[in-house]
């Protein structure tokens, strides 16, 4: 028994032939889209005419005391946003404008803190702080448990190289 795959459009349901050319359609923001980027299929014919209806926007981030610190995404008509400059034409004001440096990235979103219950044991490169090796010698066998669950290595006061990590006594 065989399968056989029919390629569709998602907009018109017309079956797409398999020399058929098929446009990927990815829709970044709608009002009704929830869970992030989709992607659609669609006919070159059935897209000619977006270049015509696209519009000529602006999109702007207010940064006031209503969005609590978070900026707040505005998108308008060009022209709209255009005629809010009454002083100097949009244009120039644009170019004279003050650059934004987008925000420098951090190697890694939020440090750490190994002397926590919640991350006491995870494998790591720096160096074990006191409040850490106390943790794993005083709840070991919770911190195993949370490690093992994790598909990580678990601490074994045997061994030389985690009794010196940790502080573990070793036996003379």
């Amino acid at each position: 028994m065989g399968k056989k795959t029919i390629h569709v459009s998602d907009f018109t349901g017309t079956v797409l032939r398999p020399d058929d050319e098929a446009v990927r359609i990815v829709v970044l923001e709608h009002p009704d889209l929830v869970a992030g980027p989709v992607q659609l299929d669609a006919t070159p014919v059935e897209v000619e005419s977006i270049d015509d209806a696209a519009l000529d926007v602006a999109v702007v981030e207010i940064h006031d005391r209503h969005g609590h610190g978070e900026p707040r995404r505005v998108v308008l008509t060009a022209s709209e946003f255009d005629a809010m400059a009454t002083d100097v034409p949009m244009a120039q004001l644009l170019k004279t404008a003050e650059r934004v440096r987008p925000p420098k990235t951090r190697r890694s979103a939020e440090k750490i803190d190994y002397g926590t219950v919640e991350h006491a044991g995870k494998p790591h490169r720096g160096r074990v702080t006191e409040e850490e090796a106390q943790l794993v010698r005083e709840r070991l066998d919770e911190v195993n448990k949370r490690l093992a669950d994790a598909g990580l290595r678990q601490i074994d006061p045997a061994d030389p190289e985690h009794a010196a990590r940790y502080d573990f006594p070793t036996a003379s």
